[in-house]
Order: C-alpha cells, then structure tokens, then sequence
C-alpha cells in the first residue's frame, strides 16, 4: 500500500478515534448538569404556573415572546454598525447566530453575500497569513545572526513556534478587553476568543450586546472588528504552516514513490539485459558447438541417418579409396 494512502487511512481513524473520545468525554463531563437543570426548570416553570393560575399555553407564549426579545435587549442588530458586524461574521464563517435575516430578501441576499464573501475572505486570510509567516521568518532570521547561532534560517519549528506565541498573546490580550467591556469573567472571555478565532461560533456568549454598544460604543466596536479580523489572519498563518508542513509530506511521499518505483523499473531492465546476455552466451555457445559438430562430421555415402550408423563407411581422405568393378579392384 502507498505511504499516502496509508498516511490518509490513519487520518480517519485517528479523527474518528478522536470523535469518539470527544464524545465520551463530553458526555461525563456535560450530561449530568444538563439533566439536573432540565430538572430545575420543569421544577420552575410548573412552580410559576401554580403560582400566577395559568395555563401551559399561556407559558409557553411568555416564552416565545421572551425569546425573541432577547435579540432586541442589545439594541438594533440591522444598523450600519450592526450590519457590518454581522456581515464580517458571516464572511468570516463565524456564525455566532445573535441575529439573522427575517425577510425574503435579506435571507437570499445572506445566501448570495455568503458564496461570494467566504471563498474571498478565505483567500484573504490566508494571504495576510503567508505574510506574517514571511515577517516573523525575517525576524527569526535575524534573531539568530544577533544571537550569532550556527544555523540562521528559520525552520518551520520556529515559525510554528512564533506564530503560535504570537496567537496567544491575541487571545489572551483580547480576553482581558472583553473580560472588562462585557463584564464576564476572565475564563469566559477566554473561552469567547478561542471560539471565536477557531471560527466555531457557538453563539453562547456574543460582544457588543449590552447596553446598545452597537450604536453607543463605535470604539469598542471597531476594536473587536480588529480582533476578529487581526486574529483570523494569524489562526490562518498557523494553519497555513500546518497545511504547508502536510503537503510537503505528501510531496516527499510522492518523490520517494516515483524514485522507487523508477529504480525499481531499472532494476527490471538490468535483469532483462542480464538475461539476454546470458541468453546469447548461451546460445552462442551452443552455436559454436553446433558449428564444430557440423565441420567434424564427414559426409556420408550411404543413406544413413546420423553419424553413428555410418561411423565405419567414413572415408579417409589420407588412405588411398580402391572400388570393385567386376571382380577387380582399381585405386582411385
């Protein structure tokens, strides 16, 4: 089997090993809290409704009515400010899901923007990646004359290393800004960077919700512009290094395979030529056994059909030949 299709075969099994593990994990740590406040709500919700007299419909209105609400409370999400924030999102496939498009109109047009602005913002990051990895090599590169070290260039180890310092001074810097604006604790802020510069966008805690900061705070709103933007671009400039590191595996497989297969081609035509040669000594040889054979073997008179039954009609050609011709012998 080929090394890369080897290498792919591992890499399923080891993701859906990691899946797996995932959701084991999840499940221990996760399950039991979500069914004691499942409890707790049931709890809640039947000790409101004996409380104020009314019916389960009339609860499950409030409830819809609180929900959809919700969005409102930070003020309005289709303003300038707000649509740009949330058109940043969705080229940069976040998707925290805060505020959505209600119309006809805005979902097509979400649908559109979207096939358009991922593919673009994609190619975006991972162009200012590729320049961040080509800075940070330049500093690495003269880090290293200063420090006058042997080898001066910058390995992918290094610039692995540095952009992945660089990332967490991000996020840690960006964690302590939304730890103060928006009054959670400094974990979760943490946790709101990480998700947010990883692109998985849970939507479970969202900036630039309170108190109208959308329309109120224009600084703190294009700060986390920046944030989202800046730290996309160096998430991206470590996976660029990530994926660069794999397809030059590949490429490194696909060089072995093609030179191992050539000198294997190469080995087939010398023991071809081997085998000619040995052939045509072979045959030569059996040639000139023949050819001595054949000048060996005197011509015979009689009809004979090999030199065996005629071995005593062989003439010499050194004795005088006498014939018989009516009782008389005549030397020839």
């Amino acid at each position: 089997m080929k090394r890369q299709n080897v290498r792919t075969l591992s890499l399923v099994v080891c993701t859906f090993t990691y899946l797996l593990i995932g959701a084991a994990v999840f499940d221990a740590l996760e399950s039991e809290t979500e069914r004691k406040r499942w409890e707790f709500l049931q709890d809640l919700r039947n000790s409101l409704i004996r409380k104020y007299n009314i019916t389960r419909e009339d609860y499950r209105m409030i409830e819809i009515v609180i929900t959809e609400n919700k969005p409102h409370k930070a003020g309005p999400q289709w303003k300038f400010a707000g649509a740009f924030y949330f058109a940043t999102v969705v080229l940069a496939a976040i998707g925290y899901g805060h505020s959505t498009p209600v119309t006809i109109g805005g979902k097509a047009f979400c649908m559109a923007y979207a096939m358009v602005g991922i593919p673009l913002g994609l190619v975006m990051f991972q162009s200012i990646g590729e320049r961040l990895n080509k800075f940070a090599s330049v500093i690495i590169k003269r880090a290293k004359k200063f420090l006058r070290c042997q080898h001066t260039e910058a390995t992918e180890i290094n610039l692995m290393m540095a952009i992945g310092m660089l990332s967490f001074v991000i996020t840690t810097t960006g964690a302590a800004v939304f730890s103060r604006y928006e009054g959670w604790s400094y974990f979760d802020s943490f946790y709101y960077c990480f998700v947010t510069l990883t692109t998985i966008g849970f939507g479970d805690y969202v900036a630039l919700q309170n108190d109208q900061a959308l329309i109120k705070k224009p600084g703190y709103v294009a700060l986390s512009l920046v944030f989202i933007l800046f730290g996309l671009a160096v998430v991206a400039a470590s996976i660029n290094l990530l994926v660069l590191r794999f397809m030059t595996m590949n490429a490194e497989d696909v060089k072995r395979e093609d030179t191992e297969l050539h000198s294997a081609s190469q080995h087939v035509l010398t023991l071809d030529e081997e085998v000619l040669a040995l052939n045509g000594k072979a045959l030569g040889g059996h040639t000139n056994a023949i050819a001595e054979e054949t000048d060996q073997v005197s011509v015979c008179s009689c009809n004979c059909l090999g030199p065996s039954k005629c071995q005593s009609h062989f003439l010499s050609l050194e004795q005088p030949l006498y014939v018989s011709h009516c009782g008389k012998r005549y030397s020839v």
